[in-house]
């Protein structure tokens, strides 16, 4: 048995603004207690680790719970994925069956096991390169969790997107990052239509929205339904609040 070990390219990415988190690891044999992403998307599965998660909650919401767990999930899996592809162009293997990620005593992801280090692009087209994460990567845990839960798929699509755009934005911040790092990711994001007629799900997640005082607002697209927690209320990002209470 091999015992996971840190990773090597991957682990030097988290440094700056990101030295704070957990890096990939890297194991032929995933750690104990790890998680297999394909069975976490079966319907018994993933409904505990989503039930475990509500639990923090004094009232709980399946559907309020389902969003925010896949916050943290989409999180753990998009930060390294972004990393590599951007500021490596290299593409990490995504596939559910190879993939593993930790759970922490409440059901929150918290880490990404990977086999290996992936392998370099195979093609620098803005929506080709992005292909694997969005199809491997986003997709089967979207369908898993409106299925689970009853929300529509672009409730989850909009977490992920929100997450991609955020990591997007504030990659030129990275000292690893070259002048527009994050180019492709942005003509990702600004695509309407996939190359062969598909709907982009990741199609502009938000909008800078300015101000009456000449400040310019960040505002989702889409509501995370986090409201249907009582105790967390509606984010500062909203598109349901009016302009003035966006502050909160």
């Amino acid at each position: 048995m091999h015992a996971p070990s840190p990773t090597g390219i991957l682990k030097t990415l988290y440094v700056g603004p990101l030295e704070a988190l957990a890096s990939p690891l890297i194991a032929v044999t995933p750690p104990a207690g790890a998680v297999s992403v394909a069975a976490l998307l079966a319907p018994d599965r993933l409904r505990q680790a989503v039930g475990e998660f509500g639990r923090q909650y004094a009232e709980q919401d399946s559907r309020g719970a389902a969003s925010q767990w896949s916050k943290w999930y989409f999180s753990t899996l998009l930060v390294p994925a972004l990393l590599a592809n951007l500021l490596l162009e290299r593409e990490l293997c995504l596939i559910p069956e190879r993939l593993y990620v930790t759970l922490n005593a409440q059901s929150r992801p918290e880490r990404l096991i990977l086999r290996n280090e992936g392998a370099p692009l195979t093609s620098h087209e803005p929506f080709e390169r992005f292909a694997t994460l969005l199809n491997d990567g986003l997709a089967p845990m979207v369908r898993a969790l409106a299925a689970l839960s009853g929300t529509s798929p672009r409730v989850f699509w909009s977490n992920a997107g929100n997450t991609f755009e955020t990591l997007t934005s504030q990659l030129h911040r990275h000292p690893a990052a070259e002048q527009d790092a994050g180019a492709p990711a942005r003509q990702l994001l600004e695509r309407r239509i996939l190359p062969g007629g598909r709907r982009n799900p990741l199609y502009r997640p938000v909008s800078y929205v300015e101000q009456s005082d000449g400040s310019c607002k960040r505002v989702r697209r889409l509501c995370c339904i986090r409201y249907l927690i009582p105790e967390l209320d509606y984010c500062g990002n909203c598109p349901l609040l009016k302009p003035s209470a966006r502050n909160i």
